[in-house]
């Protein structure tokens, strides 16, 4: 077994067995995309409040699911400087993927998200996050994969990022944007630890697994959908 496959094999290993369906018989793949992928039909309205551009980066902890979504989704933002995969949630001694796979860690995997406040405001990190990269009614799972650590998660750097990530929830809430109760966490970011070097850019080195052409890759489309002037064709990476 060669390392791609090994890695690959690692990296699946807690998908549904709805992945291992399309691994026997693609034709399959097709037939599930419109059922699996996170569907948005709108644009998630402007957060009533909002952070005031700085000419300071920033740094906020997003956790929806599988990371390797999430950072494909924030790597593909205009302003965003670079987004990481990694955990959040738990200590250091349990920051690695086969130990948070077992889901009793704290942590949860999770994207940091270091971005230009003067490009892209915090609040429009939030419309992608809640409309594009994740589902925050799905309650300790997300699409095929469940367990607390792949929870709905915003992990604030700020009080200010703290107030304005509250205020939206409330603003959705208010709205009734989503059908089903919003059950993100909105927690301190109290310690960030990278994941494995293999899990960093999968989406955009592994456009051709199953996985992620069924449950990521519908969400670029979105973000390019939905949010033309935050979508950048080309996405940055992280360098290894």
């Amino acid at each position: 077994m060669n390392t791609f496959t090994s890695n690959t094999l690692q990296g699946c290993i807690h998908k549904s067995l709805k992945v291992a369906t399309v691994l026997i018989a693609p034709i399959t793949l097709s037939l599930s995309l419109s059922a699996c992928a996170h569907e948005v039909n709108q644009v998630l309205p402007q957060p009533r409040i909002n952070e005031p551009a700085t000419g300071h980066h920033e740094v906020v902890v997003f956790s929806g699911g599988c990371f390797w979504g999430v950072q494909g989704v924030f790597q593909h933002v205009k302003g965003v400087t670079q987004a990481t995969s990694g955990y959040a949630g738990g200590s250091a001694a349990t920051a690695q993927y086969e130990t948070v796979s077992n889901g009793n860690t704290g942590h949860a995997e999770s994207v940091k998200v270091e971005f230009d406040p003067q490009q892209v405001s915090f609040g429009e990190l939030l419309r992608i996050y809640f409309s594009v990269a994740h589902d925050p009614t799905e309650l300790n799972f997300q699409g095929p994969d469940t367990g607390t650590q792949y929870r709905s998660a915003i992990w604030y750097t700020s009080p200010a990022q703290q107030k304005v990530a509250q205020a939206y929830v409330s603003q959705l809430t208010e709205a009734k944007i989503f059908h089903d109760r919003i059950v993100t966490q909105i927690n301190p970011l109290k310690g960030f630890y990278n994941a494995e070097d293999y899990h960093q850019n999968y989406l955009t080195l592994h456009p051709e697994n199953p996985y992620i052409a069924i449950n990521d890759l519908p969400k670029i489309e979105n973000l390019k959908r939905l949010y033309p002037t935050d979508y950048r064709a080309t996405p940055v990476l992280v360098e290894q």
